[in-house]
């Protein structure tokens, strides 16, 4: 399938109680003005010596690509985070299709009502499949008080929505994908646990066609669940990006690459998976 902007139903697809949010924030770092972001791969951790290697090791990935690209890394267990350019904005493509289910839920669980037949029909194929008309379906169905209203709650303020039903050009940063992938995965105040269960296992049942990116590398034995988004525009080339969370063998964490100005597909995909294998061999040997 190509992707990812979509309008109205009425138009054509173009292409194919726990933790709160303010705990969330601090895990990820305050926000800063978006030409404040980093030149340099920057590493924390509760293991000092992991940290290092993985600014290493997720710089020498990045050497020598080209394009734009943002990278975002958080594991729970070691406390580690690493970040880079994640403040940069990228059109989002169907990475956004998570934030249109995170918001579905939020709007269901502030109606006290479960989701319809039709609703988990549409985000079924919206995720695992990353079917573009469930996508609109569902856009145009909450519309962009309620998206901006979950964004709001979950401090995403570096998210905005792309007009006139133009989903997938919804402006996203890693920072902001970062901190969605923290509430699908940890007990907060924004999404009830079985929203968090429900985004978790779709994302888990992605087609295989569609599992690259991010996941490349992983452990055996530790849990995948990935969205990916492409799209190629006049501008800036293709856009390709990957968003996943991963638990298993003593680590729960998440990565976020998001890119663009790329010459192809292939060469953005080579480009996320560089840094993913990186990042899933660093964490496995901590």
């Amino acid at each position: 399938m190509t992707h990812h902007i979509a309008r109205s139903a009425r138009t054509r697809v173009l292409g194919s109680a726990g933790v709160c949010v303010a705990t969330v924030l601090a895990l990820l770092g305050a926000a800063a003005p978006a030409n404040a972001a980093p030149a340099a791969v920057s590493c924390t951790s509760a293991k000092p010596a992991l940290a290092t290697k993985l600014k290493r090791d997720i710089t020498s990935a990045l050497a020598g690509r080209r394009g734009s690209i943002s990278v975002g890394v958080y594991d729970r267990s070691t406390k580690t985070t690493c970040v880079y350019r994640e403040q940069t904005a990228y059109d989002s493509a169907s990475v956004v299709k998570v934030t249109v289910l995170a918001t579905l839920l939020w709007d269901a669980q502030k109606q006290h009502r479960a989701l319809t037949a039709r609703e988990k029909t549409l985000s079924q194929a919206m995720i695992t499949k990353s079917d573009n008309d469930s996508t609109t379906r569902l856009w145009n169905q909450l519309g962009l008080a309620k998206i901006r209203g979950f964004l709001a709650a979950a401090a995403m303020t570096q998210t905005k929505p792309g007009a006139n039903g133009y989903w997938g050009l919804t402006q996203i940063t890693a920072r902001d994908e970062q901190k969605l992938l923290m509430l699908t995965t940890l007990t907060n105040s924004v999404l009830t646990d079985n929203s968090r269960a429900y985004i978790q296992k779709l994302m888990s049942e992605v087609i295989a066609s569609q599992r690259w990116g991010t996941p490349k590398g992983v452990p055996s034995g530790v849990s995948v669940h990935v969205k990916n988004g492409w799209l190629q525009r006049a501008s800036y080339g293709w856009r390709v990006h990957s968003v996943g969370t991963f638990k298993g063998r003593g680590h729960d964490y998440m990565i976020t690459v998001l890119t663009h100005g790329n010459s192809t597909w292939n060469y953005g995909i080579a480009t996320i998976e560089g840094v993913a294998k990186v990042v899933h061999k660093d964490l496995a040997a901590s």
